[in-house]
């Protein structure tokens, strides 16, 4: 009965993507929660962490006992929130770091950083988002979103390798989006150059393929001891969506979750023992579907296409 009404929640995505459809699920996890200090002695970094979901995950993971490391573009709203979650969390150790993830000189220097002052990284968390109104590119000449969300990611995580490798049990989770289920691959367009430029449309494009290369990222890193996931949070009230989709924000206002509801999986994946299986999308702490929608399915042969390509164009290095 349980599992039923936990599949009608995600396939009527209303109810499941709200707070209601997090409050129901709660019930279920009765002691299942990461034990107070379970991240103790252990280092955590979370890109676009100045504010929302991010500074939200921020928070839960230094009351879990890890060292904190904000990941932000602007370091003066990094130090505001640095000094919330100190406020929230008395004794935290939280570090700050500059990090522009659409930029990739910001995130090699960005990884020289961490690497000089970490030995080892434990948990990685996805997080930095953006939604354009209109269609802009970095530096290098790369859609903003895919930049974003897949390029940057992918970049950073690659020179963090040796961090991460040193941990023995490191966890990567890409924060992506339910929107994504509407969406196919763009296998021929993958930088969004045809056709009239719709925001929401470049940002769930993008978290579908957060989402299709998460189990190849995974496996590429098994033999470093290093697992990847990918989430969504559900709708959640956030400055960014508020600011992105005001009309959506408005309308959903009261069902909206909170910034610490949206960030729960992320921290569990993150947080829990033994460790949750890794290349999967979870949702409310299961694993979901990946599609709905037919037309959104792909071959393994469109599939390793957008890998090569968001390999190059992200500059990873060979395996």
């Amino acid at each position: 009965m349980i599992h039923a009404l936990d599949a009608l929640l995600d396939r009527t995505i209303l109810p499941g993507y709200t707070r209601a459809g997090y409050h129901l699920r709660k019930i279920c996890w009765a002691g299942e929660d990461p034990a107070p200090g379970a991240l103790r002695g252990r280092t955590a970094l979370v890109t676009g962490a100045g504010s929302g979901i991010g500074a939200a995950m921020a928070t839960r993971l230094a009351a879990l006992g890890a060292v904190t490391v904000l990941a932000v573009r602007d370091l003066g709203r990094g130090e505001r929130t640095r000094h919330q979650i100190r406020t929230a969390v008395p004794g935290a150790d939280i570090r700050l770091v500059r990090c522009d993830v659409a930029e990739p000189d910001s995130i090699d220097a960005c990884a020289d950083a961490l690497s000089a002052e970490f030995r080892t990284l434990d948990i990685l968390v996805h997080n930095a988002g953006v939604l354009p109104v209109e269609r802009a590119e970095n530096s290098r000449g790369h859609e903003l979103t895919l930049a974003t969300h897949v390029l940057g990611p992918l970049r950073l995580t690659d020179r963090l390798v040796p961090l991460l490798g040193g941990s023995g049990d490191a966890r990567i989770v890409f924060v992506a989006s339910g929107g994504m289920y509407a969406q196919p691959l763009p296998i021929q367009d993958p930088e969004y150059r045809r056709g009239e430029y719709h925001g929401a449309t470049a940002y769930a494009r993008s978290k579908r393929i957060q989402v299709a290369v998460t189990p190849l990222l995974d496996q590429r890193l098994a033999d470093h001891g290093v697992s990847v996931h990918a989430m969504h949070p559900g709708w959640v009230r956030t400055p960014g969506l508020t600011a992105s989709l005001p009309r959506f924000s408005s309308a959903l206002r009261p069902a909206l979750r909170t910034a610490g509801q949206g960030a729960d999986t992320a921290v569990w994946l993150t947080a829990t023992t033994p460790a949750p299986m890794s290349g999967h999308f979870w949702h409310d702490r299961h694993i979901r579907p990946e599609h709905y929608l037919p037309r959104t399915r792909y071959s393994e042969e469109h599939l390793l296409s957008i890998w090569q390509y968001c390999r190059g164009a992200a500059g990873m290095r060979a395996a």
